[in-house]
Formats: C-alpha cells, structure tokens, sequence
C-alpha cells in the first residue's frame, strides 16, 4: 500500500469534501477496488473515513478531520513544490507522487502548484562527466532504515582494512555526491561512507534507534568532527585581492581574509589537514602567493619545488 497514494486520498477527500471510489481511482490511476481497499485501510487504521450508501453518496471525512498537509497558504504549497518539483526529474516515484499530489491539492492551489514544481531542475552531472546514478547499495539501505531492521556490512576503512559488523541504520545522507550512512554499533553512534561498504546483508532482526535522534543533529556533528581534522594546520599567505575567490573555491571554509596590505595584497588564513596538504595546493601558484607561515608549509613547498627542478631542469 503506497504511503503517497494514501496521503494522495486524504487530500482530495479534504478539498472535495466527499470522493466516491470511482472518482479516487480514475485520479489516482489505480483500479476502482484498489482505491476502495485505500479507503478502507485509512478507516481501520482509525481516520475517520466513512462510506455513505445511496445516491450522492461516496466516502467523506467525518467532523471535518483535516491532516497538516491540507493546512497549505498558497505560498507554502509554492514552496513545497519548489522544492518536490526537482527531485521529480530524477525519480520515476518521485514524478508519480507529485503528480498524485497536485491532483489533491484545493484547485486554486494547483496552478501555482505546478508552475512552481516545473520553475527549477537538477542536473547532478557535472561539466565532462557522464550521467550519475544513485548507487543501488543506498536504496537497500534506505530501505532498512525505513523498516528499522538491522543489517550485516561488509566494510572497508579508509586504510583498506575490511570487517563484518552487525550495524542498527539510523539514517543516509548525500554530501558532495557521496553516500554515507549513520548507524548505531555495539560501540555507539558510527558513520560509513556507502562506496566503501562491500557487502550489505539485511536481516529481519528488528533495529534499534533512540528516541531523541535527529538525523540532521547527528550529520552536523559528523560534519563538525570531519571540518575539525581537515583544519589542523593553519599557514597564513599574502596574494593579491582578486585571487582570493579562487582560494575560497580550493579552500572553502577554510579560508579567511585577514586584513590588506599597503601594496593591495590580502592577508589570507587557509587550513588543511597537514602542511604537504597545504603545499600541493599553493605550489602552482609560484611566485604569485607569498607564505608568511608557518616554516612547515615554507618547507613542504621548497621540497616540491626542488623535486620539480630536480626533474625538468635537464630539459631544456
């Protein structure tokens, strides 16, 4: 039974007030004793669905029963669909559930509804790749998430050491177009980056997950811990203002302007994890950016520079 049909249901029958089962499953696309079983369902899993025999009748919310959904201001359904409407480009169920939706919505709502859903798109390709496809190990994992069941990993560290584990799924999350999964371990609250687990067997064993997690909350400290150890050296540079958008893009929050100098250079802070991180950066730069510190960097950098003329320098 499809959530988003249901939800589907429930909101044409608030912006109709009453729907007959023929009427929800020529909306729905479904079959006439599909949409009855729907109707049904909703009612025994206790919303105050009910039939009314004879003519003009049909199912109906009884008392006036609304869910949040039909609570939408014209410029929160903009929103809503502002914000469905990409997603759809890149998911079949996706497409169907917003088409259901838009359908449901009150039909003043439904122009706008729509127009806004089609206002933007997402092309997660980047210039020079091929099309990216979410990994079929994510949709597995999604699932044992949805259904709170525990699953055995076959896993990959960083330092190619792999192991078997038995890991409760909190939730997925995509950053940068890389998959990492939270979950709980018999040693707390542990973060998997998807393209490194081997092998994910679920089990019908029923997960735990505490009551008070938030998946957002968890990825934030996930993030915080990870930004931590990308920024334990720190070098200080001096270079001219309009490069500094440049080193924003290689640096990202780890870069800080730090005040100008009288020849119109900028006084930059930029971190990474070890100086050899932040020589291989800046070598290409030459003689354009100046480090002021610390000797680490200056030191990384010669290094490279010699090993470069070491090897060219013949060549000519």
């Amino acid at each position: 039974m499809r959530a988003d049909r249901l939800v589907a249901t429930l909101l044409l029958m608030q912006s109709r007030g009453r729907v007959t089962a023929a009427e929800l499953a020529d909306e729905l696309e479904v079959s006439v004793a599909t949409a009855r079983r729907d109707l049904e369902a909703l009612s025994a899993a206790g919303i105050p669905v009910y039939p009314q025999a004879g003519r003009g009748g049909g199912w109906s919310l009884v008392g006036g029963a609304r869910t949040d959904l039909s609570g939408l201001s014209a410029t929160e359904a903009q929103a809503l669909f502002l914000l469905v409407g990409p997603a759809a480009a890149v998911s079949g169920e996706a497409k169907a559930a917003l088409r259901k939706l838009v359908r449901a919505l009150p039909q003043t709502f439904r122009a706008d509804a729509e127009a806004a859903a089609s206002a933007t798109m997402i092309d997660p390709t980047r210039w020079g790749e091929r099309d990216r496809r979410r990994p079929e190990m994510v949709d597995l994992l999604q699932a044992a998430v949805i259904r709170r069941r525990k699953v055995r990993l076959t896993y990959t560290s960083g330092a190619r050491e792999r192991t078997e584990r038995l890991i409760d799924p909190w939730g997925l999350v995509d950053k940068d177009d890389i998959w990492y999964l939270i979950a709980g371990t018999e040693r707390g609250q542990r973060t998997f980056r998807v393209d490194r687990i081997v092998e994910a067997e679920p089990t019908g064993r029923p997960a735990e997950r505490p009551d008070d997690f938030a998946l957002d909350a968890a990825w934030q400290q996930v993030v915080g811990e990870v930004e931590q150890k990308r920024s334990r050296t720190w070098a200080t540079v001096l270079i001219e203002a309009r490069f500094v958008p440049i080193l924003r893009t290689h640096f990202g929050r780890h870069c800080h302007t730090d005040g100008e100098l009288d020849d119109g250079r900028v006084r930059v802070r930029l971190a990474a994890p070890t100086p050899l991180d932040i020589a291989r950066n800046l070598a290409g730069w030459g003689a354009m950016i100046e480090v002021v510190e610390p000797r680490s960097v200056q030191a990384e950098l010669a290094r490279i520079g010699a090993e470069l003329t070491g090897r060219y320098a013949g060549e000519h």
